[in-house]
């Protein structure tokens, strides 16, 4: 195996499932500028998830409708002019 090729600075760090309020402490590297009290107490940096194990349908077993931040509405304002000029040609 090669030397020096993985990180050293690994600390403890939450992880939050946006979409249930799910969390969890784990070590990591990622960096954060958000940080959040634990239940021990102490005070870990936040790393947000949109997905985790406890949301993923392939976990789960059944199919969540999970729409952050409107991306459908989003998607459909975006892609609406389009749709007016095909109608135009028509």
């Amino acid at each position: 195996m090669k030397k020096d090729i993985h990180p050293e600075n690994y600390r403890l760090v939450v992880f939050k499932d946006m979409s249930n309020d799910y969390s969890f402490l784990s070590k990591s590297t990622a960096a954060s500028k958000e940080t959040i009290k634990w239940e021990d107490g102490n005070e870990y940096p936040l790393i947000k998830l949109e997905i985790s194990h406890k949301s993923h349908p392939f976990y789960t077993g059944k199919m969540q409708y999970v729409d952050t931040a409107g991306r459908i509405e989003k998607f459909k304002q975006r892609y609406a002019k389009f749709n007016k000029n095909k109608e135009a040609a028509k």
